[in-house]
This record gives C-alpha cells, structure tokens and sequence, in this order.
C-alpha cells in the first residue's frame, strides 16, 4: 500500500505503540486484499463483536491496550445484539449459571470497555444500527468500517455506502485510525454487478427464501436484481426497507452477498442504472418453483424431527417498528380464527432497543403482551448457537437464524399459523 507522511508516522510509532500495531494490522489487510492506498471513513461504526464469552481473551486484553493508550473511535459506534435477555427470554437457573458464570462471563466487562473507546450509549446494542429509531443511517457514499454481514450488505445496497465485509476487531480498528483500505466494495469496479437475477414470480417472493436462493447461487458476487421492482415499486418506503433488510440477511448469511442492485429502487441502480453491471454477467431465472425447490431443500436439524416446537424467535436481523405493527395484526388475525387468546408456543420477538423503546407506548404491544408474546432485544443467533439452548426444538422465520443454528425455518403465513394453533397447520 502506499502511504502518507501522516500515515508513516503512525506505522513508526510517531503516536503510540497500539496505535502503530493498528496501522501495520490494517496495512497488512490491505496488501492481502490488492488496496493501494487508505480512505477515510466518514461515517459512524458498527462492531459485529457484542458477546462477552469467557474464552477470548485475546479480544479483552487488546481492548485493555486500546484503552490504556488513551484511545477512541473516530465516531461514536453502535454494536450487535447482546446474547442474553433473562427477564424476557428465561434460561432456567442452571443454563443461567452456565450463561453468566461460564458462556458469557465477560459481558459486563466487555460492555465497559466498549464504552470507554466510543460506544453511542449502553441501549447502542442492535443488528440494525440504520434504522432510523437508532440513528446510525449513513448517507449515500459513506465509508465505513462496519461488520455484521447483515448491516454490511443494507448499507451498501439501500443506502449506497461503501463498506467491505470486515470482521471483528478490524471493525473495530478502522473506527479507531479513521481510515480503512480500498479495495472491493470500497472501489466502482468492485461495486458492479456480475450476476443479473430475473424475477419471474407470480407474486412478491417471500424475502427470507429470495435472499437465500441469490445467496446461494452467487456466493460473495454482487447481484443485479431484475422484476422485483414491480412488486415493491421504485421508492424506499417503511414497508420496503423491511423486505429489504430480511431478504438483504438471507444473501449474505446463506451466501456471501455483501452488496446487491434491486433495478429501479436501490439508490445506485437507480442513479447508475447499466453502469452498475459488469460485462460478461451469468444470469439467473428464478420463478415459483425455483423457490419452492429451495425452501424444501432446508434440513432438519432437530434432533428428533417430529418434535414440538418449544421456542419461537421472529426477528432476526431485528424488527423494524413497521414489522412489528403487521405482526401484532397477523397474529391478533390468527388468534380469531383458532379462536385463542393466546399462543401457544413461547414466542419471542426481536428489535432495537430504541425501537422497543418506541413500541412499548402503543396499543400494539399491549395486544402482544396479552397474546403472551414477549419482546426483547437480544441476538436470537448468538442465544441459539451454543450446546445449551441449540438443542431445544426451535422455529423461526429468520433465514440467517436457521443457517447459523439447528432451528428450522418456516414461512412467515406458516409460522403465523402454528404459534397461533391454527387447525390442520403441520409442524
């Protein structure tokens, strides 16, 4: 890579050892990837890394030396979902003890050190820091040093930021320099689409299994996404930015995806148009039974398939405030028909803190809480994806949670139905 002045000296140790070590760690990243040079990042962070497991170690002693040195994000900084909740998503005493005392005995700490180097506030704890509840929305053109493949893949493609798909600690350490290397998705030629994807469904496809059947046809490629616009329309709205975030989750967990062009609404395909695409695209047709034929093609990873379900998560990458509206009303629906007042598997819904915080004073999540529903802001992954509760029979209508976990998905109209105990609904 080829450095500056200003660059040089921090690598030669000009101000500080750790600020020294950051710099030749994203120098080296850098010459891994091709980057020839830094850019500045210009928007707010995002830290993949919000767990506090006992076992790294290496993380705690890094943030230690980061704040002994005196030093700080360039911008405030938002982080992913804690992974416990024990008042909303109860564990039993002895999985309670294992989760604080063993699993997650750093959290506490963890949590003050992301404070002390630049974390926004203590509810800045979410996968969908770009909600505008949260605040962390980056403008069109942002640079950022964010991970979470979720956020990744919404802020390059909705927003029209630049960000590469970084892991934890490297987030973590472009906040800090306030630079990080171009290459990829951070350059025009590595934002061009070399897949255009034909939609030729009869009606909108259901997000979670369009983003996993693009994810898993193009891996880490960028799409261009033809047809959709005729179901969502050529304006981001509420309403789209919810299929968007989902379907966007599903390409990146189920693929690679870290940016994708929807033709006629994404900001870039709407102001680039044929720019966007690269020559010599593969093309992809997918229709009803193309989707079909992904859905049926998930495994079961219960360990007794014909198990009743006993937890429920929706909302995973967190619930928008307009998500959590139509589910409230999918649900009071259901319950008319099977004739309950409440559900009847333990189902928990996911969002933001400061979306939470904005729900809780409507009539909506009065209704949720008297269907037995319980809100929380927790990580459904991060609860799932360890021996203690992985093993539970777990639903969910999160494609990325089913990726990562043994919990099976289903169909947001399906799940309705069996958290409701809608009649001749098969689990």
């Amino acid at each position: 890579m080829k450095l500056t002045a200003e660059e040089k000296d921090i690598l030669n140790g000009k101000e500080g050892k750790t600020k020294a070590k950051i710099m030749q760690t994203l120098v080296e990243f850098g010459d891994l990837f091709g980057a020839e040079k830094f850019v500045p990042v210009t928007g707010e962070g995002h830290l993949v890394t919000s767990f506090g497991i006992g076992l790294l170690k290496p993380v705690y002693r890094i943030m230690d030396e980061i704040i002994d040195a005196g030093l700080k994000t360039k911008f405030p900084f938002t982080v992913d979902p804690r992974p416990i909740d024990y008042k909303n998503v109860k564990v039993g005493l002895l999985n309670k003890f294992i989760f604080s005392k063993i699993m997650y005995s750093q959290q506490k700490h963890y949590e003050e050190q992301l404070l002390k180097i630049g974390l926004k506030s203590k509810d800045s704890f979410t996968c969908t820091s770009y909600l505008k509840e949260v605040g962390n929305t980056p403008k069109y053109g942002d640079v950022l040093s964010w991970a979470e493949s979720s956020a990744v893949v919404f802020a390059n493609s909705v927003l029209g930021a630049r960000c590469n798909r970084n892991s934890g600690m490297l987030d973590i350490f472009g906040a800090i320099l306030g630079k990080v290397p171009k290459f990829g998705l951070l350059t025009d030629e590595g934002r061009k689409a070399t897949w255009i994807i034909e939609i030729k469904t009869k009606s909108l496809p259901e997000a979670q299994i369009l983003g996993s059947a693009i994810g898993l046809k193009v891996m880490e490629a960028v799409p261009y996404i033809k047809g959709l616009d005729k179901f969502l329309g050529t304006e981001l709205n509420d309403q789209t930015i919810s299929y968007l975030k989902d379907f966007g989750a599903a390409t990146a967990s189920n693929g690679a995806v870290g940016l994708y062009h929807v033709e006629n609404l994404t900001p870039e395909a709407k102001k680039l148009k044929s720019k966007v695409i690269a020559e010599n695209t593969k093309t992809y047709v997918i229709d009803d039974k193309e989707l079909e034929k992904v859905y049926k093609s998930y495994p079961i990873m219960w360990k007794k398939t014909d198990s009743k379900p006993q937890l429920c998560f929706i909302g995973c990458p967190h619930l928008s405030y307009d998500q959590l509206v139509d589910w409230t009303k999918k649900i009071e629906e259901n319950l008319k028909i099977s004739g309950r007042k409440k559900v009847l598997i333990k189902t928990i819904m996911t969002t933001a803190p400061s979306v939470l915080n904005k729900f809780l004073q409507t009539e909506d999540y009065k209704k949720l809480k008297n269907y037995g529903i319980k809100l929380s802001s927790i990580c459904p992954l991060m609860y799932t994806n360890n021996p203690i509760a992985g093993n539970k029979p777990i639903i969910t209508n999160s494609n990325k949670l089913r990726t990562y976990s043994k919990s099976r998905y289903y169909k947001d109209s399906d799940i309705t139905k069996i958290i409701c105990g809608v009649k001749n609904e098969k689990i």
